[in-house]
């Protein structure tokens, strides 16, 4: 059983100062930090959200330098970019603080410091490069030379960005440097080191045993490293820009970024706490939970734990629960090569849009693997869920009360008219759904609980649609009533389910309603609107995503595709496609009754990581096929769906299910399924010769 806290310190990755956001910074790290402290604050617990722009580093010299302006000229303008840009998409965080304000300076330094008159670290000697024209040592991003593996001429000391090699300066072919272009020379120079190695048998224990519950993704990579030994890493580097070293003599040195960065997390605890910070971080009663991406692990879970260890008086983190990488219309995100969705391009060109936003990144997010953002199912995740599902059942329920009671909630049941039985099923199932929210949130499992706050208004539409109160309306108003008080109490809890995941559209929920914010408790109850409280009028949630607004993101993408191909190598030719199958006769074919089809429900199939249960509408029937396409495509992305399908195939059972057809897919060259799907929109039941 998890210990119960007093307070809770939630940080998430500092984002690097030198460029905007993108959706792959949201989905990995921001959106879930957001859900998961929005959720607590919910719970009436004390929450402290921690975020900042990771201000020093190499890559901001290097941008200062090209642009002609100083590295705080950059620092300064991408701070402010990304802080609106959050504040946009309503991540709620309690300070947005910067690793060039006086407070980090200061406990960077007091950090160093103790660290080091502890005799915590250790002082090495090594080669590095040096520019004698500059007369300063250059840092692997200000060597350039040959890459040994592709011959660009102009790979970086650190990395090849034309075939994606890591190298070192030392492999350089004829190395230059960026700043004069002079051919560098090889100088001792002197940096103190935090002995991970020393560490490795407590991070061993604390991690591998007393951590099992982290994420697989984490854990694995956590063991890996351990598994391969821990070095000694360097916590300074020869550079003007950064927090100087607080050692007497000691210039052109700072604190290397990996080291100074996290301890932004406690100068912006700091900021905003300057009394009772250390109560946030060195009391056992706070649990600490770090948000950030699979590129982070090691910093989060070795590297600043150990820091934090050598240090003594701070608390270490409970969970740590990275996501993987996001990619966009199956490529990677690459900054460089702008390919991305910008997130101050995205609030200017989709204004109002901001939840749909957050709630495609989070169906969408890549907990345990990497995952694919595109813009078409962007569009149909807005129009299909949000608009039809959610958005519709909101709507429903608001009209029909305007024009039966006039606004006015009616009551729930009367002497003349208890409950039926499908009232008390539906109202038994209201806290069920409370509890699986409540339990994935717990667990980090963002993904897996949103979809529990879609099936709560999935339940409120089908209880309407089967309940037809517009009928019960002819012959008894009283039964109307009960119809509508249900329905109405479900949009109550859907604005408190929803409020971690869509904090602009539950608020707009709120406004309808006519109610006030509630805690998480609430939703337990099914009587949060009293008979006779008046509700507002009607307004739309979500308004649907058109055509056009799709095809001019997928411009823009286009564009900086053709745009990239000018400077790339050709791409690799594809996988081969699958051989000819053998020769069949006319006849053969003739007897396969081929034809479209509707999906009308889907559900994936118990027990199962592959098949989904699809009831299809084949004009002729309404019957049941069991498809094996669970890892390709998820229920809600099914549903209203136009198929192709073998609909003479002999009925087989599987796991249980009589499945009578099989649908159409293409397997690509790479294993990836898609549907055979009519370009026009069909029908269902139109025989395919």
């Amino acid at each position: 059983m998890e210990k119960s806290f007093k307070r809770y310190l939630i940080t998430s990755a500092l984002p690097y100062a030198n460029g905007p956001l993108h959706i792959g910074h949201l989905a990995g790290v921001y959106v879930p930090a957001d859900i998961y402290v929005r959720y607590l604050r919910l719970q009436g617990r004390e929450v402290l959200f921690i975020g900042g722009s990771d201000e020093h580093g190499v890559p901001i010299t290097i941008k200062a330098r090209e642009a002609g302006i100083t590295p705080q000229d950059v620092v300064d303008t991408y701070h402010t970019l990304i802080k609106e840009s959050f504040k946009g998409l309503g991540i709620s965080f309690d300070v947005y603080s910067r690793t060039t304000s006086a407070i980090h300076h200061k406990t960077a330094s007091d950090f160093f410091k103790k660290l080091y008159e502890e005799g915590k670290f250790i002082e090495r000697e090594t080669e590095q490069y040096y520019d004698p024209e500059a007369k300063q040592f250059l840092a692997d991003r200000y060597i350039i030379g040959g890459c040994p593996k592709c011959g660009n001429p102009d790979a970086y000391g650190d990395q090849c960005e034309k075939c994606g090699s890591t190298l070192s300066p030392t492999e350089l072919i004829d190395p230059r440097s960026a700043i004069s272009g002079s051919k560098p020379q090889m100088r001792m120079t002197k940096h103190w080191y935090l002995p991970l190695d020393q560490y490795e048998p407590w991070l061993r224990e604390w991690i591998l045993e007393q951590h099992k519950e982290w994420k697989v993704n984490v854990y694995g990579q956590c063991k890996s490293w351990l598994d391969g030994g821990l070095q000694p890493r360097a916590v300074s580097r020869d550079l003007n820009w950064g927090v100087p070293v607080p050692i007497a003599g000691v210039e052109g040195k700072v604190l290397y970024v990996w080291f100074d960065a996290p301890i932004g997390y406690i100068s912006n605890t700091i900021e905003i706490r300057p009394h009772d910070w250390e109560m946030w971080w060195k009391d056992q009663d706070t649990k600490m939970v770090h948000f950030i991406g699979k590129d982070n692990i090691v910093f989060h879970c070795i590297v600043f734990p150990a820091m934090l260890k050598a240090h003594g008086d701070y608390i270490l983190p409970e969970n740590v629960p990275a996501n993987e990488f996001l990619n966009l219309e199956g490529n990677k995100i690459s900054t460089s090569r702008n390919w991305a969705v910008w997130l101050h391009e995205y609030l200017a060109e989709l204004p109002g849009k901001e939840d749909v936003l957050r709630y495609v990144l989070c169906a969408n997010a890549p907990e345990t693997k990497d995952n694919d953002f595109s813009w078409k199912d962007f569009q149909t995740r807005n129009n299909s869920e949000l608009v039809a599902i959610l958005g519709n059942f909101v709507n429903r329920a608001v009209v029909l009360t305007h024009k039966y009671f006039e606004g006015k909630v009616p009551a729930l049941e009367t002497p003349n008219f208890p409950l039926l039985a499908m009232d008390k099923e539906v109202l038994a199932e209201l806290p069920l759904l409370k509890v699986r929210i409540e339990e994935s949130i717990e667990q980090y499992r963002f993904r897996e609980a949103l979809k529990e706050c879609m099936n709560l208004a999935r339940l409120g539409n089908k209880y309407l649609t089967d309940s037809e109160p517009w009928k019960w309306a002819k012959t008894d108003m009283e039964r109307v009533a009960t119809i509508l008080n249900i329905s109405l109490q479900i949009c109550a809890l859907l604005a408190i389910a929803f409020d971690p995941f869509l904090p602009f559209t539950t608020a707009k929920l709120r406004n309808i309603l006519n109610i006030k914010p509630q805690l998480w408790d609430a939703m337990g109850r099914s009587n949060l609107l009293a008979a006779g409280h008046t509700i507002n009028q009607p307004e739309l949630l979500f308004d649907k995503i058109e055509d056009e607004v799709i095809l001019a993101q997928l411009s823009k993408l286009e564009a900086t595709r053709q745009n990239n191909a000018t400077e790339e190598t050709p791409p690799p030719a594809p996988p081969p496609c699958e051989p000819q199958k053998p020769e069949c006769s006319y006849d053969d074919f003739s007897k396969m009754d081929i034809r479209t089809a509707i999906v009308l429900a889907a559900e994936r199939v118990p027990k199962t990581d592959k098949l989904l249960q699809l009831t299809i509408n084949t004009g002729i029937d309404v019957r049941t096929i069991v498809s094996g396409i669970a890892q390709y495509y998820a229920p809600e992305q099914m549903i209203g769906r136009e198929i192709c399908i073998l609909a003479n195939l002999a009925p087989r059972v599987i796991r249980g299910i009589e499945s009578k057809g099989m649908i159409l897919m293409a397997k690509q060259p790479d294993g990836n399924m898609r549907f055979i799907t009519p370009q026009e929109a069909l029908g269902p039941g139109c025989v395919i010769n």
